[in-house]
C-alpha cells in the first residue's frame, strides 16, 4: 500500500487543487497545516520543499525510483499525481495536450487574476477603483472564455474529467467573492454544480474548512456544512 503523501496545505483555492486531487485519486495523505496568515510559509523547514514560500507542496515518500520527492507549485503537483496514478490526464498525447493547455490557462490567468480581484475587492487597505475594475473585468473575460469552452465540452479539456477541472474549479467556485455573475454563463454554472456533486471535490474542499475565515460562499455553506435549501 502507498505510504501517505505529506500535504503542506492551507484551505485556499491553490490548496484545494491538491486536496481535491488526492481525494479523487484515492491516495492516502497526511496534512501539515501552513498557516499563511501567521507566516508559516517562511519557516526554514517549509522553504526546503517550497523555496518560493507558497503552499501547497507535497512530499511523496514513494517518488520516482521508489525514492522520496518533494514538489512545489500546484500545477506541477497535479501533473505529477496524474502521471503517478495514470488518472485524470487523458488516454493519449492529444488528450494530455488539451489538459495541459487548460491547466496552464489556470496557472497563468484565472489564478493570478482572480487572486488580485480577491485582494483589491476584499482585503486592500485602501479603496482603489481602478484596480477593482481592472481585475473584476479580467476575471469576467476569463470566465467568458471558460463558458464558451464548456458550451462545447462536458468538462474543461474535453469529455472526461481531468486535473484541469481540479485546477480551475477552486477559483471559479468563488465567483461570488470575485463579484461575478453566472446569469450570462449557463455552461459555467452547469459545470460548477456538476463538480459540487463529486464526493472527491466535496472532501477536498472541506479539508480544514473551519479554518477559513470567509463565510460568503453560499454553495460551500450548503454542501460542506450540510445546510439544506
Amino acid at each position: 500500500m502507498q505510504d501517505p503523501i505529506e500535504l503542506h496545505y492551507w484551505p485556499t483555492p491553490n490548496g484545494w487543487k491538491v486536496s481535491i486531487a488526492l481525494e479523487e485519486m484515492g491516495l492516502p495523505y497526511t496534512t501539515t497545516l501552513i498557516n499563511i496568515s501567521k507566516g508559516d510559509q517562511f519557516a526554514p523547514d517549509f522553504l526546503r520543499i517550497a523555496p518560493n514560500n507558497r503552499m501547497p507542496a507535497i512530499i511523496d515518500p514513494e517518488g520516482p525510483d521508489c525514492a522520496p520527492i518533494s514538489i512545489f507549485e500546484s500545477g506541477a503537483i497535479l501533473q505529477y499525481l496524474a502521471r503517478k496514478t495514470g488518472r485524470f490526464y487523458g488516454q493519449n498525447e492529444r488528450d494530455r495536450v488539451a489538459v495541459d493547455q487548460w491547466l496552464m490557462w489556470q496557472m497563468g490567468g484565472v489564478g493570478p487574476m482572480a487572486g488580485q480581484a480577491h485582494h483589491f475587492l476584499k482585503y486592500a487597505p485602501e479603496d482603489l477603483p481602478y484596480a477593482k475594475d481592472r481585475y473584476r473585468s479580467e476575471v469576467a473575460r476569463l470566465y467568458g472564455v471558460l463558458d464558451r469552452q464548456l458550451a462545447k465540452t462536458e468538462y474543461v479539456a474535453g469529455p472526461d474529467y481531468s486535473i484541469a477541472d481540479m485546477a480551475i474549479w477552486p477559483w471559479a467556485s468563488l465567483w461570488e467573492g470575485q463579484e461575478q455573475t453566472l446569469e450570462d454563463k449557463p455552461n459555467l454554472a452547469r459545470w460548477l454544480d456538476a463538480l459540487w456533486d463529486r464526493p472527491g471535490v466535496i472532501a477536498g474542499r472541506a479539508l480544514f474548512a473551519d479554518l477559513r475565515g470567509d463565510r460568503t460562499d453560499s454553495k460551500a455553506q450548503k454542501v460542506i456544512f450540510g445546510q439544506k435549501g
